[in-house]
């Protein structure tokens, strides 16, 4: 990646997660890069990649309770598909999903965040959002911003931390 980076100005993976490079371009960079075909990523991604459902069930309750969800996510435009069939609920559960491969734009940019509490639409201003990412970079935009953030180590903290944030809201 390092390489593609250096010859184009732009790291493949931010170009790919933002739909400037489709998943086929992608792929043979890096293959070029590397001197060899290096098939399709999707492949090993969703292969390792699984519902959680703690969290799922956790984001159910609090939609339950009468919440606007979101769901803000990095992703690649060709997979949504694939991360869709393996969260058959998440249109249940999420009012809005802003996903990078089609807005243009990718976490932790701060028009990100922004356009998902404007899509979340009711006079919802960024002060009253609890955001959940793994990436503490993507926390530190978030609340940049004002929104309160938890950071995801596993499940049990998450949901735990994600609780007390919507009871101080």
């Amino acid at each position: 990646m390092a390489q593609v980076t250096a010859e184009d100005g732009e790291q493949p993976l931010f170009a790919l997660e933002t739909g400037r490079l489709s998943e086929d371009e992608f792929n043979r960079k890096l293959g070029d890069a590397l001197g060899r075909s290096i098939g399709s990523m999707r492949e090993t991604y969703f292969a390792n990649l699984h519902p959680n459902e703690p969290m799922i069930d956790c984001m159910r309750e609090l939609r339950g309770r009468g919440l606007r969800m979101a769901l803000l996510t990095n992703n690649v435009r060709e997979w949504e598909p694939h991360w869709r069939a393996k969260l058959p609920d998440v249109d249940e559960i999420f009012d809005v999903i802003v996903d990078s491969g089609f807005v243009g734009m990718r976490k932790p940019d701060a028009r990100i965040y922004e356009l998902t509490v404007e899509r979340l639409g009711d006079g919802i201003r960024a002060e009253e959002c609890v955001f959940v990412d793994d990436f503490e970079v993507n926390c530190r935009a978030a609340e940049e911003l004002g929104m309160k953030a938890v950071q995801y180590r596993d499940a049990e903290q998450a949901v735990a931390e994600l609780r007390t944030a919507v009871e101080g809201s």
